[in-house]
């Protein structure tokens, strides 16, 4: 499966930004989503993830509440809503996926995930 991730931005804190991540292929359902985001000189982070059908979903402790991720398996797309972005936020954010059975119970680390998009830069300006 190809990915393609687009909507980052320069956005000021406060802001909302809207990533999306499109799939080729004709079984989207059957992979897991993940979005993942790197900042400069640091690890690559899980910030959220959902199932293939879009049953369960699951969060870092540090966007909870402020970011949603969603899908629309018709479209093949992937969706991070983020809202009350803060500096901290800043980083290249990347989707991933991985064929739902091959994945964990909890799918939050990088190694879980054969698929990467290419990133998408979001900056959040103080």
């Amino acid at each position: 499966v190809q990915l393609q991730a687009s909507g980052g931005g320069l956005v000021q804190a406060g802001g909302s930004l809207r990533l999306s991540c499109a799939a080729s292929g004709r079984t989207f359902s059957s992979y897991g989503m993940g979005w993942f985001r790197q900042a400069p000189g640091k690890e690559r982070t899980f910030v959220a993830a959902i199932r293939g059908s879009g049953s369960s979903t699951y969060y870092a402790d540090s966007v909870k509440g402020r970011f949603t991720i969603s899908r629309d398996n018709a479209k093949n797309t992937v969706y991070l809503q983020m809202n009350g972005l803060k500096p901290e936020d800043t980083a290249v954010y990347y989707c991933a996926a991985r064929e739902e059975y091959l994945l964990t119970a909890r799918p939050v680390t990088p190694s879980g995930y054969k698929y990467w998009g290419q990133g998408t830069q979001v900056t959040v300006s103080s």
